[in-house]
């Protein structure tokens, strides 16, 4: 199960490292780039909950087996591309794999291991993210400076081959002997609400969230989420069961993984701009200054599973997002010159406030539901992570946007008077990313420049500032909800109407 999961770990955190070399090589827009990012994040966000369900009908293994190999041979036909629009249409496909890949892999988990050691499990697999993620970036970091941007890509086909070999001979099947179709009509009124909640995020920092588009979208939202529930509750064999929702800890571990996913995620959003536009560390040495947190998941992980086997999953979840606020705020205080220790002791905290939390929802939503939905269990925990690290990266990008343009003018000084307004509103959008691009200062003295440049990294520091400030208050109310679940595989109330 790990070794798949590691192709989408190191293909998730190469993917920004390489970006940049790409888009040059292929000639692409900020725009095209973009959409080789979003495209893949719709796909899997969308497909996440059917994919999960197609596993339990026509069992894990084979779903897991054929996200493996879709997502291998994806890998191979991206760093293959010679065009941007290939190189989109690869990584749609690439999303659907990695959504069939990772609720069967959860499931399978679930199935394999018994009530007493699938903490451990989760806290092994908790344990394998942290080490692809550490060793994403310098991995990635290496080959884009010494290879090409291809390789990055091709490293998942090695990969890919050993876990269908091992997967065929070790994994054995598990699927639900109840359920025999698929709710198609469920399938498309889910896919539209997914995409229609998503694409409003992704794009309303673009469009602004009162602009027209932002609220068409939304309302398309609520309109298949409403056509969704309606027919949920009718449908003879549900796609998503809603009475799964009647367990309380399912229903709030959902909630845990979806802000304290829009937490990490819509924080650490800013922090390779910090690193390498404020700070100006190359791909490779920013990737380094996030190691602690990578490496310390390594060894939180399996501890964090004990620590929810030996005190429950409330207590040891409420005090690792209670660390996690800790970790938020101190990086609310970085200064522009961070030190490797600065920056190091922060990220170390986060390893051992994260790794609970991602470990303690991820048993208490797969741990609660029924077997037979195991793979549904999964696909919600995994769209649960998406949606709100999509949610996160808008709204904490709105909020930092916002502090920007407050505070921009005051730290350009008089310079700002001498700025045309497009001009200015240019600078405003291009310090969200903490650079000042060329053409923004062309015919200006080096003087100049420099009082520009250090107008746009303080406006960025506040902005950072304010997104981690945001987050430290989302951690802590998080650590609220924690309180109220309970372990896995003990279900409350009525029994789940599967089909």
């Amino acid at each position: 199960m790990c070794l798949g999961v590691i192709m989408v770990m190191l293909d998730g955190t190469v993917m920004g490292i390489a970006a940049p070399v790409m888009g040059a090589e292929l000639g692409a827009t900020l725009s095209d780039m973009q959409w080789v990012t979003n495209g893949y994040l719709l796909a899997l966000a969308v497909f996440l909950i059917t994919a999960g369900k197609l596993g339990d009908i026509y069992g894990h293994k084979r779903v897991f087996l054929l996200g493996v190999a879709g997502f291998a041979i994806t890998s191979a036909a991206i760093a293959l591309s010679g065009s941007v629009t290939a190189l989109i249409i690869f990584r749609v496909l690439q999303g659907l794999f990695g959504a069939l890949l990772q609720p069967a892999a959860l499931a399978l988990l679930r199935s394999a291991f018994p009530k007493e050691r699938l903490n451990q499990a989760m806290g092994a697999w908790g344990a394998i993210i942290g080490l692809s993620s550490a060793a994403g970036p310098i991995l990635g970091g290496l080959l884009v400076e010494n290879v090409s941007w291809q390789s990055v890509f091709y490293i998942n086909v090695p990969v890919g081959i050993v876990a269908l070999i091992m997967g065929f001979v070790i994994i054995k099947e598990s699927r639900a002997a109840s359920l025999s179709r698929i709710d198609w009509p469920g399938v498309v009124l889910l896919s539209g609400m997914m995409f229609s909640l998503v694409w409003a995020i992704i794009k309303a920092p673009e469009w602004g969230w009162t602009d027209a588009k932002t609220l068409i979208f939304a309302a398309v939202f609520v309109v298949f989420a409403a056509g969704f529930i309606f027919w949920q509750s009718r449908a003879k064999q549900p796609l998503v069961p809603l009475s799964l929702f009647k367990n309380p800890s399912i229903s709030i571990g959902t909630v845990l993984m979806m802000m304290v996913a829009f937490a990490m995620f819509g924080a650490m959003f800013f922090l390779g701009f910090f690193f390498q536009g404020v700070h100006g560390l190359t791909p490779l040495e920013a990737g380094l200054r996030m190691l602690p947190m990578s490496a310390g998941m390594i060894v939180a992980s399996p501890l964090a599973a004990m620590a929810i086997g030996k005190l429950g999953p409330k207590i040891t979840m409420a005090v690792g997002l209670l660390i996690t606020a800790s970790a938020m705020f101190l990086m609310s205080q970085l200064s522009m010159d961070a030190s490797f220790v600065e920056s190091g002791l922060p990220f170390l905290l986060l390893a051992f406030g994260l790794s609970p939390v991602f470990v303690g929802a991820t048993e208490i939503i797969v741990g609660n539901a029924p077997l037979e939905l195991s793979g549904a269990a999964g696909g919600i925990q995994q769209s649960a992570m998406q949606v709100g690290g999509a949610l996160g990266t808008a709204i904490l990008g709105a909020v930092m946007a916002g502090t920007i343009s407050d505070k921009l003018p005051g730290y350009l000084g008089p310079a700002a008077a001498a700025l045309k307004p497009a001009e200015l509103e240019g600078l405003e959008k291009a310090a969200a990313f903490g650079t000042v691009p060329p053409q923004a200062t062309q015919g200006f003295e080096q003087q100049v420049i420099d009082a520009l440049t250090n107008a746009v990294h303080l406006a960025f520091m506040d902005g950072m500032h304010t997104a981690f400030t945001v987050s430290t208050i989302v951690a802590v109310i998080t650590a609220g909800l924690a309180l109220f679940v309970r372990s896995g595989r003990k279900i409350e109330g009525e029994p789940v109407h599967i089909g």
